[in-house]
């Protein structure tokens, strides 16, 4: 990769522009590694230091999220929860998983029992020392059939939890998983105190994090205070930690440019030039697993004939949206929510836009046209609700009528997403196939967003977790990757990158993680005050 760090400090001197940068990697087979790209506006200060207190402006929070972890939906709490407390697993900015409160694990030959070994001496805030029984508990609290936990498909695997001592515990799943260190880093999944009956308290928001919980408003401001007591030398570099919910991008970028705020995430695309040619403004770009979607419920008609859902997918425009809403920060997606980025990638036949093909299936399911409702909202992503108003006028070609139904800001991941036949929506993405369908399009999963279910793609899932030969899962999540694409209720239309921005308070590592925004949340972490 010597061309490709060459070709990073051109374009971080400014010596190139980011298209240049673009075509360029992906001649050398590097594009999509471009994980925690700076764009060129200052330097980077290589020395974190102690002190301060570091302002952050996030969209995607609402006034009805609660501090249950099991319940965390979008940036805003997911900042908070990385912030106070730990997972077993973490993202590395390489993208590599590493030890957070595990410091190693183990497998069995056939992934179907991991042991791992904690790390000893850590605290939680209130002084209880962290041990096995505090993970097993956490982990029930996402398990069983009444659970609603986003995390419910990643734990209902696991048929029994044994502390082996006091620092090391073992799972046993029902079959082989060789991810599963990888689900451990789920921002769901952190880690909660026990108490004497084996269950956890999320009300009292105890963690073993960096900070402590000072005062909170849902869905508007918190402050964190640091841990003195955190287990990690070299994090949680600021005094105080306060996030703020702007949910208004315009907004959003005004907090950053009267500093206000010392960073922003969610950047208008529309905009991003100008606020770039401010001195001390510095604008973060990251590559990784985001995608924007528009789910359809496979269960609920029109959309529970396939026909129907392939007339509406033939009928995007996602060079238009890609070139249109995100200005050419993204890749056109194929209706699969794996990134190019991810292991087992498929390099499917691209859709494409196609108003003929699209009647074609309406005429297969008995329809000459089609009226339906698309719900959007600016809570879904930023520039939302003109991607809506796009596939609209694109699917008008196909005569699909369609009704845009502009749905509250707030409360929208709780009144719309899983709720309304067909809306719009974002993932963050996961960093495995087997996460991230797990988590989306396994029949039994709370946020399977389309009801989808299909027997072949559920067998598929289990049999492609346990197989530890590498063509044969390629092979698997390939076939998978295809079923979605022609049989499933999502049209995934784009790959967006993460655009953020600091300001001159703001210290930054060389390197940020891509696998959620905010150098994958953990910017409470490893992020620091340049002028306390």
């Amino acid at each position: 990769m010597d061309k490709f760090k060459q070709l990073e400090r051109a374009f971080a001197e400014g010596r190139i522009s980011r298209r240049e940068f673009m075509i360029a990697a992906s001649a050398i087979g590097a594009g999509v590694a471009a994980s925690g790209l700076i764009l060129p506006k200052g330097a980077h200060a290589a020395t974190p230091k102690k002190g301060g207190r570091l302002r952050i402006g996030t969209a995607g929070g609402n006034t009805t999220d609660s501090l249950d972890p099991a319940t965390y939906t979008d940036t805003y709490m997911l900042t908070v929860g990385f912030s106070t407390h730990n997972t077993l697993t973490n993202m590395s900015p390489k993208g590599v998983v590493e030890g957070d409160l595990a410091e190693s694990w183990e497998p069995s030959p056939d992934a179907k029992s991991w042991t791992f070994k904690l790390r000893k001496g850590v605290e939680f805030s209130n002084g209880k020392e962290l041990t096995a029984h505090d993970v097993i508990a956490t982990m029930n609290h996402h398990r069983g059939e009444e659970s609603k936990s986003a995390a419910k498909s990643i734990v209902d695997p696991i048929v029994e939890m044994k502390a082996e001592d006091k620092h090391t515990v073992t799972f046993v799943l029902k079959n082989g998983n060789a991810d599963f260190p990888y689900l451990m880093l789920d921002y769901h999944l952190l880690i909660l105190p026990a108490d004497e009956d084996g269950n956890v308290n999320w009300q009292d928001y105890v963690g073993t994090g960096g900070y402590t919980l000072a005062e909170h408003e849902a869905g508007v401001r918190t402050l964190l205070k640091r841990n003195p007591n955190y287990f990690k030398e070299d994090a949680a570099w600021a005094d105080e930690i306060e996030i703020i919910h702007i949910k208004d991008a315009n907004s959003r970028q005004n907090a950053l440019t009267t500093g206000e705020v010392d960073a922003i995430n969610r950047v208008d695309l529309k905009t991003v030039h100008l606020l770039q040619r401010a001195s001390d403004i510095r604008i973060l770009e990251e590559t990784g697993y985001l995608h924007y979607t528009a789910p359809m419920l496979t269960d609920v008609a029109p959309f529970d004939d396939n026909n129907v859902r392939m007339a509406i997918k033939h009928a995007v425009n996602r060079e238009a949206l890609v070139e249109t809403i995100l200005r050419g920060h993204g890749i056109v997606g194929n209706d699969t929510p794996i990134s190019p980025s991810v292991p087992f990638y498929a390099d499917l036949e691209q859709r494409t836009y196609d108003p003929d093909k699209a009647k074609w299936y309406l005429k297969q399911a008995g329809m000459s046209e089609l009226k339906v409702d698309l719900s959007t909202s600016e809570a879904a992503f930023a520039g939302a609700v003109d991607a809506s108003v796009l596939i609209k006028e694109q699917a008008a070609k196909a005569n699909i009528d369609i009704n845009l139904v502009r749905e509250p800001e707030d409360g929208y991941w709780s009144n719309v997403w899983l709720k309304k036949p067909w809306c719009m929506c974002y993932w963050g993405g996961r960093p495995t196939c087997d996460w991230m369908f797990t988590t989306a399009y396994a029949e039994d999963s709370n946020w399977n967003d389309t009801h989808w279910e299909h027997e072949r793609f559920n067998k598929l899932l289990i049999q492609a977790r346990a197989e530890l030969d590498t063509a044969k899962r390629e092979e698997m999540y390939r076939e998978m990757q295809e079923l979605v694409r022609d049989e499933g209720g999502v049209v995934v239309f784009a790959f967006a990158n993460y655009v953020m921005a600091s300001g001159p308070r703001a210290g930054i590592p060389e390197e940020i993680a891509s696998n959620w925004e905010f150098d994958g949340g953990r910017i409470g972490d490893r992020w620091w005050v340049e002028d306390s």
